[in-house]
């Protein structure tokens, strides 16, 4: 019994050995962060924000893989096949919390696949509509869907998303007939909003500020608590008569399951110290976006809570997908 517990130490001491060394010498070889939807979406422009710092502080080139479909199950797919040795990594938005709640056929376990690594930004979802619906408020825009029901649509960057939820919680609370239009990203969906194929959506607040600011956008409310503070001048869905809404997009770094906690741990600090570099706190914050703080355990946990919380928005908005 005694040389099976000499054993047993000398086999974890073995194995934290090797977990620190792999640690010590990340990276020898450039690093790949996989981004589930097309370019140009705000979780896009985050990972390369973020690839540019690491490239810089790691020393080797760290680059966005767009792997878009299936609201970022396709990705996180790609993500879980991968090796856990730190050079596979993914940045991806709110979807990844909800898909669970939304689809029964995943490939894969959210909460065991998958290793947290950081909150990498937390923004506020705003409802913009074009100039051509000629709406002005919130209350504005209800009267004119229930005018017209059925014959109003908002876009999203794809099913599940915190941007299609937010609409969906809009049309459940304000009892409202307006039609989902799902779109591979963000990004396409934006463009059809800017030239006017579709009149209204939610998205997050980086996404379209520069588009508000111009005028070709019209800003009605955000779905935050309070007020954003890159756009204080736009009220709150609650200022504006939709009672208890809440709906904040937030983005965050993975890696795959059954990764070292040394590397683990070196991955989180990074991502953290990058973020707290002066140049990514000014481009955050002008857009609109909180750069996260949270400790790789923290950020576990709050996945964990995310998790649990989007399952009973779902359910309260009864949204059903095949």
């Amino acid at each position: 019994m005694r040389n099976m517990f000499r054993l047993m130490a000398a086999l974890l001491l073995a194995i934290a050995t090797c977990s620190s060394a792999l640690a010590q010498k990340f990276p020898s070889q450039p690093v790949k962060i996989i981004v589930p939807f097309p370019p140009g979406g705000t979780t896009d422009i985050l990972a390369r924000e973020l690839s540019q710092e690491l490239t810089q502080k790691w020393g080797v080139s760290v680059v966005v893989d767009n792997r878009a479909g299936a609201s970022g199950a396709i990705g996180s797919e790609q993500l879980v096949r991968s090796a856990p040795d730190g050079y596979t990594l993914m940045v991806t938005a709110t979807h990844h919390v909800i898909n669970p709640s939304l689809f029964k056929s995943l490939k894969y376990d959210t909460r065991r696949d998958f290793t947290p690594i950081a909150l990498v930004a937390a923004v506020p979802n705003v409802l913009v509509v074009h100039p051509s619906l000629g709406v002005n408020t919130v209350q504005e825009l209800i009267q004119r869907v229930k005018e017209q029901p059925g014959k109003i649509n908002f876009g999203s960057a794809g099913l599940g998303g915190a941007n299609h939820l937010a609409g969906e919680l809009f049309k459940h609370t304000a009892k409202l007939d307006i039609v989902h239009v799902p779109y591979k990203g963000a990004a396409p969906a934006l463009n059809d909003l800017l030239g006017g194929q579709i009149p209204m959506m939610f998205d997050s607040l980086p996404g379209v500020i520069q588009h508000i600011k111009s005028g070709r956008l019209k800003a009605l409310a955000v779905t935050t608590r309070q007020r954003a503070k890159a756009a204080p001048e736009i009220p709150t869905m609650q200022e504006a008569g939709v009672k208890d809404f809440e709906a904040t997009a937030w983005f965050g770094m993975y890696a795959p399951a059954k990764m070292p906690p040394e590397l683990t741990r070196k991955l989180s600090a990074d991502v953290l110290e990058a973020l707290n570099t002066p140049r990514l706190q000014s481009l955050l914050q002008k857009q609109g976006a909180e750069p996260g703080t949270m400790s790789q355990p923290e950020f576990a946990k709050f996945v964990d809570s995310e998790l649990t919380r989007w399952n009973a928005v779902v359910t309260a908005a009864n949204v059903t997908l095949n």
